[in-house]
C-alpha cells in the first residue's frame, strides 16, 4: 500500500502557527550577541535603581532591533521589579501627546482622557508616579524617524529626557530604533546634549544566518520533514535580496498555507515561489496606492537608474517640482525608513559622505505601476 502523500481536511502542517507571526518573539536569538550584550551594559544600572544609559538601535528593517530590546526587557522583568519597560510604535503613536498616552496608560493601568486635560498635567501625574513608586522608566521608541515627520521628535525626546530636571528623583531613558542613523543629527542641540546614547549597530544578517534563523522557525512551527531541503533554500535566497528577515517569516507562514491548499504533506519549492510572487505584488501595490505624488516621482526616477547619488536626484526632483532641498531631504528619509529606497555611503565627497540612492525593488516589478496615466 502507497503512502498517503494527500492531507487529509482534518490534519495540518502547522504545529504552532504563532512562531509565524511576526510579533512573536523566540528563545532562539542567535548572531546578534554583541548587540544584546551592548543593550544589557546600558541598562544595567536599572538593575541597582539607576537611570540606564540610552541607546540608538539602528540598521536596515527586519535585522531584529525591536525584538533584541523586547528580549532584553524579559531578562530585566526576571532580575528585579524596579524597572517599568514600554515599546511606542512611533508609525502609530506619532505626536508627543500620543507617546506620552501610551506610557501614561502602561504605567498607570488606564489611559488618560482623550480631551479637557493639557499635555503638563498628564505628564506630571506620570512622572510623579514613578517617583512615588521607586521606579526606573526605560521607553523603547521603536521607528522614532516618524516622530520627526510629524515634527515632534524634539518634544518628546525633550519631555523624557530631562524630566528630572523638572522632577527630582524621575529616572527616565530612551532606546531610539531606526533605519537610518542619520536621524540623531536632526535633534535639536537641547535634546542632542543629552541624548548621548549608546550606538548599536544591526547589520544585514549573512545567508548563513538567515538559514539557521529559518531552520530553527521552522522546526518549532512545522511538524517534523514537512519543508524540504529545496523549499529552505529557497526561502533563505529571498529573504537574502530583501535583506529583511520578516519577509522569511511570512513566507514560512504563507508557502505552508500554500502547501495545504494543495492538501500537500510537504511545502515545495513552487509554493515558496507562489507565496514570494503573490506577497512581494500586494506588497508593492499597496505600498504604490499610500505614497504621495512626490514620493511616486522619486521612486519613478530612481527606477529609471541603477543607481544615483543624492544630489543628482534632487536636481532631477526639483526640476519637475520646484521644491527645495529640506523637504527633498525629509522624503528621502522616509522612504529610506520605510523601506522603498536604500542609501549608502560611496566614500566620496564632502567626508565620504555622498549618499547613492537604489530601488528596494526591481525595475520589472514596478513596470505596470510606473507608467505614465
Amino acid at each position: 500500500m502507497k503512502e498517503n502523500n494527500m492531507l487529509m481536511w482534518d490534519e495540518t502542517l502547522f504545529k504552532e502557527s504563532d512562531v509565524f507571526e511576526l510579533d512573536y518573539l523566540p528563545d532562539y536569538f542567535p548572531h546578534r550577541d554583541s548587540q544584546l550584550n551592548a543593550i544589557r551594559y546600558a541598562l544595567k544600572p536599572a538593575i541597582r535603581g539607576g537611570r540606564p544609559l540610552n541607546c540608538l538601535l539602528f540598521g536596515p528593517p527586519g535585522t531584529g532591533k525591536t525584538s533584541a530590546s523586547l528580549k532584553i526587557f524579559d531578562e530585566l522583568k526576571e532580575y528585579t521589579d524596579k524597572v517599568l519597560t514600554v515599546k511606542v510604535n512611533c508609525q502609530i503613536d506619532s505626536t508627543r501627546f500620543a507617546v506620552i498616552s501610551r506610557i501614561y496608560k502602561s504605567v498607570m493601568g488606564v489611559a488618560p482622557p482623550a480631551s479637557g486635560v493639557s499635555f503638563n498635567r498628564i505628564f506630571d501625574k506620570l512622572t510623579k508616579k514613578l517617583i512615588d513608586v521607586d521606579k526606573v522608566l526605560v521607553v523603547v521608541l521603536d521607528d522614532i524617524n516618524y516622530l520627526f515627520y510629524e515634527g515632534h521628535a524634539d518634544e518628546v525626546m525633550y519631555s523624557l529626557l530631562r524630566a528630572h530636571e523638572q522632577y527630582p528623583g524621575s529616572k527616565i531613558s530612551v532606546i531610539a530604533i531606526v533605519n537610518d542613523p542619520e536621524v540623531i543629527y536632526g535633534f535639536d542641540k537641547r535634546v542632542s546634549s543629552v541624548f548621548l546614547p549608546e550606538e548599536i549597530e544591526f547589520p544585514r544578517y549573512e545567508l548563513s544566518e538567515i538559514k539557521d534563523i529559518l531552520d530553527d522557525r521552522i522546526m518549532r512551527g512545522f511538524f517534523p520533514n514537512v519543508v524540504t531541503d529545496d523549499a529552505k533554500d529557497q526561502m533563505a535566497n529571498f529573504v537574502n535580496e530583501s535583506g529583511d528577515l520578516r519577509v522569511g517569516v511570512d513566507l514560512l507562514k504563507r508557502s505552508g498555507l500554500n502547501a495545504e491548499k494543495r492538501a500537500s504533506r510537504k511545502v515545495e519549492i513552487e509554493d515558496v515561489k507562489k507565496a514570494y510572487s503573490a506577497s512581494r505584488s500586494l506588497y508593492i501595490t499597496r505600498m504604490f496606492a499610500n505614497l504621495t505624488d512626490h514620493e511616486k516621482l522619486i521612486i519613478r526616477q530612481v527606477a529609471d537608474t541603477k543607481e544615483i547619488s543624492a544630489g543628482d536626484l534632487y536636481e532631477k526632483f526639483n526640476a519637475e517640482t520646484n521644491i527645495g532641498y529640506t523637504r527633498f531631504y525629509e522624503i528621502i528619509n522616509k522612504m529610506i525608513s520605510a523601506g522603498y529606497v536604500t542609501a549608502d555611503f560611496s566614500g566620496k565627497g564632502s567626508k565620504g559622505r555622498t549618499r547613492i540612492i537604489r530601488s528596494a525593488f526591481k525595475k520589472e516589478e514596478l513596470a505596470d505601476l510606473l507608467k505614465e496615466k
